[in-house]
């Protein structure tokens, strides 16, 4: 596929008829996203030739979307936001490149091809390790391939003939050196340690992959006997299975209900194990008694703990789930829910349970599997973090890595500063096994495997994680020096939902500094999260999931949606242009009025486009030749549309860009000018041709990124070029028309004011009404706004029936037969008694010096601008 030069093409080349054009009466996305889309991929346009340097070129790397994953809703958002980045740049004339790569996603395949296994009546275990790692790959290559049809689409201009994939050789191969390095460097290490284990994937986790939620358990007041006494400490669990492990009982050295006891032992019930009565600040007086079973084994505070005072870890729970034969051997095999009864059980027996009551608390849950966390002590990998963070917090410091909402700075740097060691090894079969082999007490860390015999290789794989920070380096090719690594790292932009700010965002930006000396990107731009319409997360089990291509192509709305039935085909532009309407740095409800409303504007500038290029036939070429005033406004206000348009994206602001683009094509180009012109488009000026061409492939330049299909589709019957010319985007101040923008404006304002007066008064619309024009300001606009609000002006003397204010004064309107004198008075009676009413309502509430003193301010000042327009109104009348 060959590569386009940057100098010639940046949309395809116009390759339709004008005939062709006025037989398409009706613009129809489901018919030409997908020709158009294929059109995209055979051009290669999105396969960059590397040269250069990245300060010449534009890169992003994608968040890589699980290679099980299909397209949902946050991923319509952030792949539209991207890929309203990497075209506007393309557009622009800069080389660019979105790199694309599909994660192998560790827990999430495997549990998948679990699942399938179960079905079949087989599982992983009696495949074995190596048929199964076979099986999983088979799996990717039948179904891994889904999301990348999804994203071609939606209109994802990704570098579709790169595509990476995380267990590739080439990948693998800089994963492997990463660990090497890391391990001889000090940074990863081998230890027995607290670890939040998984009990549905059967791994441990990293604590990024924990999330809490209010749980309501029973909490138990267990009776520990006293050794040297016959008293009791009493203390309070929600867990009272794990009492089989405890090794110590822990008080406040400052709690003075145990001054006595510090240093004195107890019995713990059901074992017998004598337990030492510890002081340490951790413990707080006020939860339950104010002593605290310690258990090192299976609580991440109590092993920090028993690290202090030395003592025993001992681990009754196994990471089967199965009670381990630490515990007495009647409970040895249970499972905990088992044990718990048992515990109970028996307690209560002997009369050792003081009370128990109802207890909300945080419960760690895990995120991949939503299995409650085991806290385990267990041999795994670990990774330590502070040197690493050091460089990655100064660049932000710095300002060469900035945030966007800028308060994720200070979220980025809060963790960073007290960041804890990660653990990176899980006990899966798919994903990087862990480049480290054991023969006895021997050790051997290699990137390939060791010579001679009894080598057994460690079993365990890296966290997903683990390899997913390497990629905006070892998708260019690292660790050999590639062209492409030279064109395009370091990347210019990530965009990222903040949920994974420090599962990713962090980590890419320490290995990148660690491996490459350089930043991975410069700004990071955190988007909102879509909910659904009601506020709930968007979920298939709720109902609420909305699936982005049920809304491109037609398919049934979500169960919990009041509308029911269908969506209708509303195309990938309306859903991109509604996706970046939607976009915000606060979290937003999903609204499909806003996808109409994007499908409203392809509408809008496909009939726009139809209008134009067959009113000035195929021999007009583009120029803003504008030598009337409608002419000088309109390419006015192109020129400040699109600066607007390149403001607001360098800020990552991007409703605000899809309502520029709305507001400049639905309202001053289609509303406005086109209205204007059409008497000298049907007459065939020659210069408004050249006008109406510059101004319609400036608004295609500016409208590509967000909506490219439309503007692509229109491109084909432009005449009089091979493509859309690099810098087609760019603002040009010098266009701006400060007197032909306020004249019509003051045209526009006083055309609305007609019309609104023609609605009051019931004119029928085609009906053309006598007047004279008794206001300054509209010498080059009288007759366009005759046209536009259907007036005929006359110096006749006549005296007038009524009057419109607008702008500079008013127009006074003559005895016609299409006005109803009487009717429009008793209308003007009503409206003006109702008006006095309502004044006098706002005037009491605001003279009432308790409501003033005691609303809100934002109130007290809507009420009076309330009586302010009233008061207009009424003066109007």
């Amino acid at each position: 596929m060959a590569s386009i030069s940057l100098n010639t093409l940046f949309l395809l080349r116009p390759d339709s008829s004008l005939s062709d054009l006025e037989s398409r009466t009706r613009y129809d996305p489901s018919e030409v996203e997908p020709r158009i889309v294929e059109r995209w991929h055979e051009s290669g346009l999105f396969h960059p030739t590397p040269a250069g340097s990245p300060d010449e070129n534009y890169s992003i790397a994608i968040p890589l979307p699980n290679v099980t994953g299909v397209l949902h809703m946050g991923h319509a958002l952030n792949d539209s936001i991207q890929d309203c980045l990497i075209r506007f740049q393309r557009i622009r004339g800069q080389r660019t490149k979105w790199i694309l790569g599909t994660d192998h996603a560790g827990i999430a395949t495997q549990t998948q091809v679990e699942r399938a296994l179960v079905a079949e009546g087989t599982s992983k275990e009696e495949l074995g390790r190596e048929l199964f790692v076979e099986r999983v790959w088979r799996w990717r290559d039948d179904y891994g391939g889904q999301i990348i049809e999804q994203l071609k689409r939606l209109g994802c201009s990704l570098d579709y003939d790169d595509e990476r994939f995380t267990l590739d050789d080439a990948y693998a191969r800089a994963v492997r050196d990463v660990f090497v390095d890391l391990f001889e460097k000090g940074y990863i290490y081998r230890d027995r340690y607290m670890v939040n284990w998984d009990p549905g994937s059967r791994s441990a986790i990293s604590d990024l992959e924990v999330t809490e939620h209010a749980v309501t358990d029973t909490l138990y007041y267990i009776e520990y006997p006293l050794s040297a006494s016959d008293g009791a400490v009493t203390v309070a669990t929600v867990r009272p299975e794990t009492m089989l492990a405890d090794t110590a009982v822990a008080v406040n050295p400052a709690d003075p209900r145990y001054e006595g006891l510090v240093g004195q032992t107890a019995i713990l019930p059901l074992v017998g194990r004598e337990l030492p009565i510890i002081a340490d600040d951790y413990v707080k007086p006020e939860f339950g008694t104010g002593a605290l079973k310690i258990t090192p084994g299976h609580d991440l505070n109590d092993f920090e703990i028993g690290r202090r005072h030395g003592l025993d870890q001992i681990s009754v729970i196994g990471e089967d789930e199965l009670i381990t034969d630490e515990a007495p051997e009647r409970f040895v095999g249970l499972t905990v829910e088992e044990a718990r009864r048992a515990v109970i059980a028996e307690l209560n027996e002997q009369g050792l349970i003081a009370q128990t009551e109802p207890y909300t608390h945080d419960v760690p849950f895990s995120e991949r599997s939503g299995e409650r966390i085991e806290p385990l002590v267990s041999l795994q990998w670990f990774m330590r973090m502070d040197d690493l963070a050091r460089p990655a917090i100064d660049v932000v410091n710095r300002d060469q890595v900035r945030f966007w909402p800028e308060s994720y700075r200070r979220v980025y740097l809060n963790w960073m500063e007290n960041i804890r060691p990660w653990c990176i090894s899980r006990q899966l079969w798919w994903g990087h096994r862990i480049p480290v082999w054991y023969r006895g007490e021997e050790t051997y860390v290699g990137t390939s495997a060791p010579e001679g015999e009894g080598w057994e290789r460690d079993p365990d794989v890296l966290d997903t994680w683990f390899s997913s920070a390497l990629f905006p380096f070892a998708a260019l090719g690292w660790p050999e020096p590639t062209d492409q690594l030279k064109a395009f790292y370091p990347t210019n932009a990530l965009v990222t939902g903040r949920e994974i700010v420090f599962l990713w965002v962090a980590r890419m930006i320490m290995m990148g500094l660690e491996f490459l000396d350089q930043i991975p990107f410069s700004d990071v731009y955190v988007h909102a999260i879509i909910h659904a319409p009601d506020g709930r997360r968007m979920s298939k089990s709720l109902g609420t999931g909305v699936d982005p291509l049920a809304l491109i192509e037609g398919g049934p709305r979500p169960s919990a949606f009041e509308a029911g039935g269908a969506f209708p085909a509303y195309g990938a532009d309306a859903v991109r242009w509604g996706m970046l309407a939607m976009s915000s740095t606060q979290d937003v409800n999903f609204s499909e009025e806003r996808i109409a409303q994007g499908l409203a504007l392809v509408n809008k500038l496909w009939n726009a486009a139809r209008l134009v290029l067959l009113g000035i036939g195929p021999d007009a070429h583009a120029a803003p030749a504008a030598s009337r005033i409608e002419d000088r406004w309109i390419v006015s206000r192109l020129a400040r549309a699109k600066a607007e348009v390149e403001r607001r994206i360098a800020d990552y602001d991007f409703a605000h860009v899809a309502f520029t683009l709305y507001d400049f094509i639905y309202a001053e180009l289609c509303d406005w000018y086109l209205e204007l012109v059409k008497p000298r488009l049907r007459a065939g000026e020659p210069e408004l041709g050249s006008t109406l061409l510059h101004v319609l492939t400036e608004t295609l330049a500016m409208a590509h990124p967000v909506i490219p299909f439309v503007t692509e589709e229109v491109y084909r019957y432009v005449p009089g070029s091979e493509g859309l010319l690099a810098g087609g985007i760019e603002s040009h101040p010098d266009q701006i028309d400060e007197q032909a923008e306020a004249a019509i404006a003051r045209m526009i304002d006083a055309v609305q004011a007609l019309r609104a007066w023609r609605d009051f008064a019931g004119v029928k619309a085609a009906a053309i009404l006598p007047g004279r024009l008794a206001a300054d300001g509209y010498d080059e606009t009288r007759e366009q706004l005759a046209r536009m609000a259907r007036m005929s002006f006359t110096s006749d003397g006549a005296e007038p029936v009524s009057a419109v204010a607008i702008p500079g004064g008013t127009i006074e309107l003559l005895r016609s037969p299409d006005l109803d004198l009487e009717a429009i008075e008793r209308k003007r009676a009503s409206r003006r008694a109702s008006l006095q009413k309502e004044i006098e309502r706002i005037e009491g509430k605001l003279g009432n010096p308790e409501f003033v003193s005691k609303a809100p301010a934002h109130v007290v000042d809507a009420e009076r601008a309330k009586l302010a327009a009233l008061l207009e109104e009424l003066e109007s009348l």
